[in-house]
């Protein structure tokens, strides 16, 4: 799109709708100064991107449907640009909204059919140093605003152990590629939960880790502040490797103030086991209104098998728990509204910026019609609320994520870690075809009672598959201090090594 300077008549409806009040002499004075920054404009426009010259010859495909069978695939590659390194030999899927440059980017979402992204985002160019191959692109949810796995444009995503139920989102394939066996790692994100709900619902290891420690550089954002990519694995040792190698600063992402990888990693602590540790259990984590009381059962039998490893079990209390998420949920609600609406996919910040892809967001109106039904709910509130009262909300919203994170903090004094339900439900039908508006919503929202607001306080959570109930996985979410994920590795692989999680049925 070529840079045109606004017409006369554009120049002035906009200073009418600012109700500027400005005389005939101001009118002119200030379109004399708009001429000049006009004209820099064009010759912004006339410059190169000053992006990395894209690699050439990358070879992707669309997977027939046999090889696809849960519609997990967006599309497939094999790049690998090394043969050694710490992840050599394992094939890793990327969730659809990570920039992988000259292969399509979908993001589950009508807006960016046909886009091809132009860049690697940073956990891509680490992956494949550390001799990873790239598989493909897993299937997501429309711009990742769902928990569920029926809102991509392409159509539903399916739990892989029981067909018509949902894989959890918003990384729903990614998920789903590692339960499979397709692949040995993937990479998720996670703003309510869409790391942790697919991987408890699937049977797989995800690690949504502390704000900003793995660089968000070159995926698509929801809202900035609550952003986070992570691991989607197997095991427990294969996430922590993963993570090793894509954390770390990037010297791009304004998210990663202050993060850095602890000297040793997170491997370091795996087999040290759980004897000592003070794990807690939440108690507001469990009976949420639409839990299933086997889902608390299993979880609960979980946190006894690390009692005889050694660990002391307590129940501990953070009476907002329940509440915080919706004392916070203008940032997801005014953040993805500033994202989409104002931003065109990006917003503001230090980042590495893709004009194409911005391009393309800037055109989401034409396809709103497309989009599913939470995030056209998010922008009309959004919307609605910013006209009427501005970001007052959204400020008081920020506000609230500190007094949060204080009372997660201050029990975590006492413990070293949380222990409650990923989800307070296994895996649910997905919505019938033709279902109204507020089912299929109802769908994308429910699993995420209890993974939402440690997107809000930045804290790491890992959820790890613990037991079976009717035949469908049950996940256990550990929580811990901010920086401390190689703790939570550390009782995820001491529950781990206690038995097959597929045995323990409920």
């Amino acid at each position: 799109m070529k840079f045109e300077a606004p017409t006369p008549k554009e120049i002035a409806a906009c200073m009418d709708a600012l109700d500027l009040a400005l005389s005939d002499e101001d009118r002119s004075a200030y379109e004399a100064l708009l001429a000049g920054l006009f004209a820099a404009y064009a010759a912004i426009d006339a410059a190169p991107d000053a992006l990395p010259e894209p690699p050439a010859g990358r070879r992707f495909w669309r997977p027939a449907a046999d090889e696809n069978p849960h519609n997990a695939w967006h599309v497939r590659t094999a790049l690998r640009t090394r043969d050694d390194g710490p992840l050599a030999g394992m094939r890793v899927a990327l969730k659809d909204n990570v920039m992988l440059a000259g292969v399509p980017m979908l993001n589950g979402s009508a807006v960016l059919e046909g886009f091809v992204a132009e860049i690697d985002a940073s956990v891509v160019t680490r992956l494949l140093d550390a001799g990873a191959e790239i598989a493909g692109k897993a299937h997501c949810e429309d711009l990742c605003a769902s928990a569920g796995s029926h809102t991509n444009v392409t159509g539903a995503v399916h739990n892989p152990h029981r067909r018509g139920h949902s894989a959890g989102g918003s990384s729903s394939g990614s998920a789903v590629l590692v339960a499979c066996g397709d692949v040995e790692l993937a990479i998720g994100g996670d703003q309510g939960g869409s790391i942790r709900v697919p991987s408890a619902l699937c049977g797989t290891v995800g690690m949504k880790p502390t704000f900003g420690l793995v660089p968000y550089t070159g995926i698509a954002s929801i809202e900035a502040s609550i952003d986070h990519a992570g691991p989607i694995t197997r095991d427990v040792d294969d996430n922590a490797r993963m993570l090793e190698v894509i954390a770390g600063p990037d010297g791009c992402d304004h998210r990663q103030s202050g993060v850095d990888v602890p000297e040793g990693g997170y491997t370091r602590e795996l087999d040290d086991g759980a004897a000592g540790l003070r794990v807690a259990l939440l108690s507001e984590g469990f009976s949420l209104p639409n839990a299933m009381p086997a889902v608390d059962a299993c979880v609960r039998r979980a946190a006894e098998v690390l009692s005889r490893a050694g660990a002391e079990i307590e129940e501990t209390s953070v009476p907002m728990h329940r509440e915080g998420s919706v004392y916070t949920l203008p940032l997801l609600v005014e953040g993805l509204h500033h994202t989409l609406a104002h931003g065109d996919g990006y917003g503001a910040g230090i980042d590495v910026y893709a004009p194409a892809y911005m391009e393309r967001m800037r055109r989401w109106r034409e396809h709103a019609r497309r989009l599913s039904p939470l995030p056209i709910t998010l922008v009309l509130a959004g919307g609605l609320l910013e006209r009427r009262y501005g970001r007052r909300y959204y400020g008081k919203a920020a506000n609230w994520a500190r007094r949060m994170r204080a009372a997660y903090d201050a029990v975590l004094t006492e413990a070293d870690c949380l222990l409650l339900p990923t989800c307070p439900i296994t895996a649910p039908p997905l919505p019938e075809p033709g279902a109204g508006i507020l089912e299929r919503f109802a769908r994308a929202t429910e699993t995420s009672g209890n993974t939402q607001i440690f997107d809000v306080t930045h804290h790491p959570a890992l959820s790890v598959p613990c037991g079976v109930v009717d035949g469908l996985p049950v996940g256990m979410m550990l929580v811990g201090r901010h920086g401390d994920e190689a703790l939570l590795y550390r009782v995820a692989r001491t529950f781990e090594a206690s038995g097959d999680w597929r045995e323990r049925r409920f």
